[in-house]
C-alpha cells in the first residue's frame, strides 16, 4: 500500500451510498507521486503525497517518471 514518506497519508476506506441508501465499500486513495530527493548527499526515490509537495516539506527534489 502506498504511503506518504512525510505525513504517512495512505488509502482510506468508506462507502458509496446510492439514492436508495444502499452502501458499497470503496477506497479513497491518496495522490502519491514518486520523487527523487537528496538525503544525506545521496539521491533516494521516495513516495510523497501532492499536499506535502505543495507545502514544500522537502527542498531538493525532481519527479521520477
Amino acid at each position: 500500500m502506498a504511503r506518504c514518506f512525510f505525513c504517512g497519508k495512505k488509502t482510506m476506506f468508506g462507502n458509496n451510498v446510492s439514492h436508495a441508501g444502499n452502501k458499497t465499500t470503496r477506497k479513497f486513495k491518496a495522490n502519491i507521486k514518486k520523487v527523487r530527493i537528496s538525503l544525506d548527499g545521496k539521491l533516494k526515490k521516495i513516495k510523497v503525497c501532492t499536499k506535502c509537495i505543495k507545502m514544500g516539506k522537502h527542498v531538493n527534489f525532481s519527479f521520477h517518471s
